[in-house]
């Protein structure tokens, strides 16, 4: 009797674990997306130290493919543009059976036609400042610190819109041409890496391909001829 009575018991036990974790798997099913948005926005904000917003997030748990869209980037303090990137879609793709790992294997990472606006202080760039402020988060001191890691198979930003600025252009843009980023493996070599030497890997490659694109010095000769031009012409008008 008393032995049935344990028994008893250990079933009653049993039946409320599993409807306890049903019950925590439907949660988080039903939150992910939220989740999601809301570690973006604040990890997000952390680690590059300016404002970071997300419209939504939207994923596919067993699958593990995803969409965040209406991502934002602003700019640190002392930049005069809008942002630094805008993009209204994030492609992602993760593999399911890895989130139970201790590493986490990302299959795409894919930026569609994000607007851009690299911008030039008399110091450095916004983007300067951002990867300083990444690498900042992520430094020795934290590189020991537990979580997940990751690794990408592929990293991409696809039919980028970019513009340029200058301190001299108070806030002014002019487009430029920025061809398309592709990234392969990912931290695979180090068997893994922290969001935050992820976040530096990417905001390294942009600032790179965006450098090699784009030369201040050039801009700011052709906004001297565009000056001069100006000043002609209304000399013209003047009859001088």
């Amino acid at each position: 009797m008393h032995r049935g009575q344990e028994m008893k018991k250990l079933g009653i036990a049993a039946l409320a674990l599993v409807v306890v974790v049903a019950a925590a798997f439907f949660w988080l099913r039903g939150n992910l997306d939220s989740l999601v948005k809301d570690a973006v926005e604040r990890y997000g904000s952390e680690m590059t130290g300016v404002p970071v917003r997300v419209g939504s997030v939207e994923i596919k748990p067993g699958s593990g493919i995803g969409v965040i869209r209406g991502l934002s980037i602003g700019n640190p303090s002392g930049f005069k543009t809008p942002h630094a990137l805008k993009v209204g879609e994030i492609r992602l793709e993760i593999d399911p059976n890895s989130l139970v790992s201790d590493v986490v294997i990302i299959r795409r990472i894919e930026v569609v036609s994000p607007d851009v606006i690299y911008e030039k202080s008399e110091s450095a760039t916004n983007f300067d400042a951002i990867q300083k402020h990444v690498a900042e988060h992520s430094g020795p001191s934290r590189s020991g610190e537990g979580g997940k890691k990751l690794i990408v198979d592929l990293f991409a930003v696809r039919g980028a819109k970019a513009q340029a600025s200058a301190a001299f252009m108070e806030g002014k843009t002019v487009s430029v041409s920025l061809p398309d980023i592709t990234l392969h493996d990912i931290g695979r070599a180090k068997g893994g890496i922290t969001p935050g030497e992820l976040g530096q890997e990417i905001a390294k490659a942009l600032k790179q391909r965006l450098a090699a694109s784009i030369s201040f010095d050039q801009l700011l000769k052709s906004a001297g001829k565009g000056l001069e031009k100006a000043t002609e012409a209304v000399k013209g008008l003047l009859g001088r």
